[in-house]
């Protein structure tokens, strides 16, 4: 989480790709190295639009998305960076009709509540009390964004005060299984935000907390429950399948000779207990971001069944 965020002249995808060309009748999308900075341009024949990319969204593991600004105001970069394709193609989101104008074809102008909103999850402290602030944002998303305030906790842990220090700043963890899932859906989506930008499909698939609160275990109303019962976000997203297992069956029976009880509610599957997100969270692609992602709507999974929305 911490590289939610980069400087375009720091991120990984531009240092490997000095220039990037991509090409959708009738308009040419080039960005190139111009000395520290990269430039984002857009040409139709002799005509064209050349902007200074601001920041770089995303760590790239699947794509990068741009953020850049013209005449004052903030764009979403039509063309984005896909990790699969090596290349540019159109950013989730945006729409593939044929942009009437180059200033419409730089990509999509971002209202002030979207700008906030994107910065607040890609960043940290770019919102005060004084209001939006990109000048002294923080790049990606460090402690104080999920924690709060920090300063106090740290001066009463230095002074080995560690019961007042650990009382002086927020912890999620104290927060319900609801609670826990809505604060991370705050920036990876929860159902309301599903519902609200009316986004069905596969295209949901990305929105783990959302895809969560679908599964037939959030609704029997397990306590345990959660992201964080899965994934720690101190540390790098685990992707071995095998070590869920134990997540797994810290709910569910191991055999089905194990009758379900008070600690493991759930049966147990008839089929394996190995590698079982494999099955009950299956790998979804997703065309407009060309790559694979695991969806969290846990699941039995019926052969050539369609995508449950």
């Amino acid at each position: 989480m911490a590289r939610a965020a980069s400087l375009p002249a720091d991120s990984a995808a531009l240092r490997e790709h000095e220039r990037l060309l991509h090409h959708a009748a009738p308009y040419t999308f080039t960005i190139s190295k111009d000395g520290a900075a990269r430039t984002y341009t857009v040409s139709e024949g002799a005509k064209n639009i050349s902007e200074p990319l601001g920041w770089a969204f995303g760590l790239a593991n699947k794509g990068q998305t741009y953020v850049l600004q013209r005449n004052g105001a903030f764009y979403e970069s039509r063309m984005s960076f896909f990790v699969s394709l090596e290349s540019l193609d159109l950013t989730p989101g945006h729409s593939p009709k044929t942009p009437p104008t180059l200033d419409q074809a730089l990509g999509q102008r971002l209202d002030p509540d979207t700008v906030r909103r994107c910065f607040g999850c890609h960043t940290t402290a770019s919102t005060t009390r004084g209001g939006f602030d990109p000048s002294h944002l923080v790049l990606g998303v460090d402690c104080e964004a999920c924690h709060g305030p920090g300063a106090k906790h740290a001066d009463l842990m230095d002074a080995e005060k560690n019961a007042e220090g650990r009382q002086a700043i927020f912890n999620p963890r104290s927060l319900g299984p609801v609670a826990q899932v809505d604060f991370c859906g705050a920036c990876h989506r929860t159902s309301y935000d599903v519902f609200e930008a009316r986004v069905k499909g596969v295209e949901n698939v990305r929105f783990q907390p959302y895809r969560l609160e679908k599964s037939r275990c959030w609704g029997d109303g397990d306590a345990r429950l959660s992201c964080i019962a899965c994934h720690d976000p101190h540390q790098l997203l685990n992707r071995d399948p095998a070590s869920y297992d134990a997540k797994c069956l810290a709910c569910h029976a191991s055999s089905r000779s194990q009758k379900p009880s008070q600690d493991h509610p759930g049966k147990a599957c008839p089929t394996a207990s190995r590698n079982c997100v494999t099955c009950h969270m299956p790998r979804v692609e997703f065309p407009a971001m060309h790559s694979p992602f695991v969806d969290h709507r846990i699941r039995i999974v019926r052969p050539n069944s369609p995508y449950p929305d």
